[in-house]
């Protein structure tokens, strides 16, 4: 059983004696507290109840700098540094979605790992960073990190009319709907 599994069942189980009690206090022969405890009682199954939101995802199992996400095609792992990036951006919940596909090694020791919205790719000398939407097409189309601009250096980040994400070799920036691919 998953760690979330074995919580949600504890919580679930903690909730059926909470109401348990509760409605067996409202049977007593005191009939003018039966309608609060049964208030009470229902409170506190829908209280109880209630997910932990603080989890990666209902779907997810953490487990230290790693968890594992279930996805239509199965349990994917997102793990270390792009796992720390997932999080800090929102992990399923976020733009990025879920993991596609496992984590992958790149050029230079580095690793990447494709999500619905984009993906995170990093390395021990530029870090973990996300590249997505049109910036990432036209990283893609320079040859990614294989291409003159190699590893991203900044997430994506607001300028004057747009975005910009900073490369090893350049940047790229999106203004206006027109995307400018800029080597050093």
């Amino acid at each position: 059983m998953t760690h979330f599994a074995r919580s949600r069942a504890l919580a679930t189980g903690v909730a059926v004696i909470a109401a348990a009690g509760l409605l067996l206090t409202a049977c007593s022969d005191d009939d003018s507290s039966s309608d609060n405890v049964t208030a009470s009682a229902t409170s506190a199954l829908s209280v109880t109840a209630t997910p932990d939101t603080s989890a990666p995802s209902t779907s997810a199992t953490a487990a230290g700098d790693s968890t594992t996400i279930l996805t239509p095609t199965g349990e994917i792992a997102v793990s270390g540094e792009i796992y720390k990036k997932y999080t800090a951006f929102g992990g399923t919940t976020s733009p990025l979605g879920n993991p596609t596909g496992p984590q992958e090694n790149g050029p230079n020791g580095g690793l990447y790992q494709d999500f619905d919205g984009g993906a995170i790719y990093w390395s021990s000398a530029t870090g973990a960073h996300v590249v997505w939407g049109d910036i990432r097409e036209a990283w893609d189309a320079d040859g990614g990190v294989n291409g003159t601009l190699g590893y991203p250096t900044s997430d994506e980040k607001d300028i004057t009319g747009g975005k910009q994400s900073d490369f090893e070799g350049g940047t790229i920036t999106w203004v206006n709907g027109q995307t400018t691919v800029t080597p050093k």
